[in-house]
């Protein structure tokens, strides 16, 4: 084991000008590696290296706008550092469903080495990719080399993916602080928009939770819930809190009964601790975590996610603000889709009625010029604002048009009104 033991530099120092390097999903970022990597992307002695990442947490050195000749990022699913590199012009980013993540990695990236932040190595030499399952399979089997950072701070779970240090080319200790995904705040918006959700959703249901207030809202409103399952591409606090008061316990589950279903995790570090050893929560890859037919075989399926803007057509845009680009598909059509297919299932797509201090109504008639769609209007199933629930699945596009302007703010409502009249949507 010890002729693997490395330090980041003399890890950073084996990657070649022009390599094509790639991490997994949020605590599988090598921040200590990625650093050193930077640095010698600073002195000049690399160039042309690309670090593909998906929702890349603390320095991201390669998402730096000084570095991008030499080190460079491309964004599966932006955080803020990769978002401002690319608004700003010289980053990238890879359009594509969460879901099909691995496939692209597999088929059409030529991938040289696989950089990942692991658990310590355990007594069998096994290291265990904490709280990601994600792309990590997809990675090790693309490329030809394997570098990992062992995270005294990261979580181990018993079922998730293992890499046995046999099968790398070397890896570094750290003690790095796991990233921390602040508490988002739940206003009294938040908060509405949550219990209008929870009173819609039935004991027994299975969960997806998106990321933000809204989900998290959600997640406190529905601790009077029994027998909730949980099958979610991201782990939340939200969830923990579910889990911790018995208001989710996967009895009812038709698959992994019994058991958390997820493939990335980010949050506190009070979620991190209650992950760690936890032999009932599964991290696996996101091909099946997102899997349309998996998601689909739990009855009463509930997905929940978030967005930017909605149009009178019910198009969602969660990923950009007209040409602003601010995160990525991820894994919402996977669970819009899902949801649909399974019996009973619902999809909520949920929004506040405004932004801006109240300037700017997010439901329009058309998306705002360059918006990009994430959610299409033949699959949206219901909308949510603090004002109420659109349900626009087998609606007319008439139909939408009134139950969104009802639900949109007070303010703008004679506005949209006057608009649907326009555009002969409403009489």
């Amino acid at each position: 084991m010890t002729d693997k033991l490395m330090t980041a530099e003399e890890i950073a120092s084996r990657i070649e000008s022009g390599s094509v390097l790639s991490s997994a999903t949020g605590l599988t970022w090598p921040g200590a590696i990625a650093h050193a990597i930077g640095e010698r992307a600073k002195r000049g002695e690399i160039t042309g290296v690309t670090h593909h990442t998906t929702l890349e947490l603390g320095n991201a050195d390669n998402y730096d706008l000084d570095l991008q000749a030499n080190y460079h990022g491309v964004s599966w699913h932006s955080g803020p550092k990769a978002r401002r590199c690319f608004n700003e012009g010289p980053g990238d980013v890879m359009p594509a469903y969460f879901r099909d993540f691995p496939r692209i990695y597999r088929d059409y990236v030529d991938l040289d080495y696989a950089i990942l932040s692991v658990s310590p190595i355990d007594e069998e030499g096994y290291f265990s990719v904490g709280g990601t399952g994600g792309t990590v399979e997809a990675l090790l089997e693309k490329a030809r080399g394997v570098y990992l950072e062992s995270n005294v701070n990261m979580p181990y779970l018993p079922h998730s993916t293992k890499i046995h240090v046999n099968d790398i080319d070397g890896y570094c200790v750290t003690d790095m602080p796991l990233p921390i995904l602040d508490p988002p705040v739940i206003d009294e918006k938040s908060a509405r928009i949550g219990a209008l959700i929870a009173e819609r959703i039935p004991d027994g249901a299975t969960l997806q939770l998106g990321i933000g207030s809204i989900p998290d809202a959600v997640g406190i409103a529905l601790e009077d819930k029994r027998h909730l399952g949980i099958h979610t591409e991201m782990f939340t606090d939200s969830m923990v809190a579910l889990l911790k008061c018995g208001a989710a316990d996967n009895t009812l589950k038709p698959i992994h009964t019994g058991v958390t279903v997820a493939s990335f995790a980010v949050g506190s570090m009070e979620m991190y601790e209650f992950m760690d050893h936890n032999p009932d929560i599964h991290m696996l890859p996101i091909d099946y975590v997102n899997d349309i037919s998996v998601i689909a075989a739990h009855d009463n399926f509930v997905s929940i996610n978030a967005a930017l803007e909605v149009d009178f057509f019910g198009q969602v845009s969660a990923e950009s603000i007209g040409t602003k680009h601010y995160s990525g598909t991820g894994g919402q059509v996977d669970y819009v889709r899902g949801s649909f297919l399974s019996k009973g299932g619902q999809s909520f797509i949920a929004l506040t009625s405004t932004t801006k201090n109240d300037s700017i109504s997010r439901i329009s008639p058309v998306l705002t010029p360059g918006s990009i769609v994430t959610t299409s209007k033949n699959d949206v199933d219901m909308i949510v604002t603090e004002y109420g629930v659109a349900k626009l699945r087998g609606k007319t596009l008439k139909e939408r048009t009134k139950a969104l302007i009802s639900i949109a703010h007070p303010k703008f409502r004679d506005e949209l009104t006057f608009e649907a009249r326009k555009r002969n949507l409403l009489l």
